[in-house]
């Protein structure tokens, strides 16, 4: 999707093919890492498809969308259940799953583009720390859930 863009000429901070990715809930600044690993080890899924579906912004970042998934909102409302347990502080904002392909694009309207058909297996989930140094973000694993 990211190769369609740039062919209609769109430029702007794309994301990286590696920083590519899913947040199921954002915790920020947060002195222990160790404590976070260990709440969601609490966390129960089995694995469960996703697939590409469409294309959509908010304000001036673009987005792949992913088809409706009952077991991916399950899976991200037990992860926000446990933070909000263990008062791990997270952003409350309305769990809307999408992965970000480019933020502040140089044309205002997104051209018509072509979804792939494109599907994979959840089967773990990672817990990453992001940090922005000057190339961009830089994203490390720091703890995973794996499925039941």
């Amino acid at each position: 999707m990211q190769e369609q863009l740039k062919s209609a000429n769109i430029r702007g901070n794309y994301t990286k093919p590696e920083n590519l990715h899913l947040t199921l809930a954002f915790i920020g600044e947060y002195s222990d890492p160790g404590y976070v690993t260990e709440t969601l080890e609490q966390v129960r899924f089995k694995p469960f498809e996703l697939k590409l579906d469409g294309i959509g912004s908010f304000g001036r970042l673009w987005w792949a969308g992913l088809s409706a998934s009952v077991e991916l909102h399950n899976t991200a409302a037990q992860i926000r259940h446990f933070l909000a347990d263990a008062d791990i502080p997270f952003d409350k904002k309305k769990f809307s799953p999408h992965i970000t392909l480019i933020r502040e694009p140089n044309k205002p309207a997104m051209p018509a583009i072509e979804v792939p058909d494109a599907s994979m297996t959840v089967g773990e989930i990672a817990l990453m720390r992001s940090e922005r140094d000057r190339s961009g973000m830089i994203y490390t694993e720091i703890g995973k859930i794996t499925h039941t």
